[in-house]
């Protein structure tokens, strides 16, 4: 066989297959169907890639901060962006600042934390 004849197979070949991933595409796709056919809705995630809904991340701070020994949660506010957590409110001692803090940043999807939380005050501290 010569060199013309063989890249004429190889030819027919590619053009043969590529036919039939065309039929293919259309068989699969509707392609040709009837034109009163209802179009299915698909649904679109409004959210970008890798990240999880804020309620889903507010919710797990929320675990995540009760799951602290001795953390009094009950003063704290979570609001959550695109996976960065604002904490804000207030704590009856100092060191639950940092380990509220440090509770929302282990939670899947959370970004960045700001903390905001403050130390309550006692009524009778001048």
């Amino acid at each position: 066989m010569n060199i013309n004849g063989a890249s004429g197979i190889i030819g027919a070949m590619l053009a043969a297959a590529i036919a039939s991933c065309v039929v293919r595409a259309n068989a699969q796709t509707g392609v040709g169907a009837a034109a009163d056919a209802a179009p299915r809705a698909v649904p679109v995630s409004t959210t970008p890639p890798g990240t999880r809904p804020d309620t889903s991340v507010i919710r797990d701070v929320r675990r995540a901060l009760r799951r602290v020994p001795d953390m009094d949660d009950s003063g704290i506010h979570i609001r959550a962006h695109l996976g960065v957590v604002t904490l804000t409110g207030e704590v009856p001692e100092s060191w639950q600042i940092s380990r509220a803090g440090n509770a929302a940043r282990s939670v899947l999807g959370v970004r960045a934390v700001t903390n905001r939380l403050t130390v309550r005050e006692e009524d009778g501290e001048h």
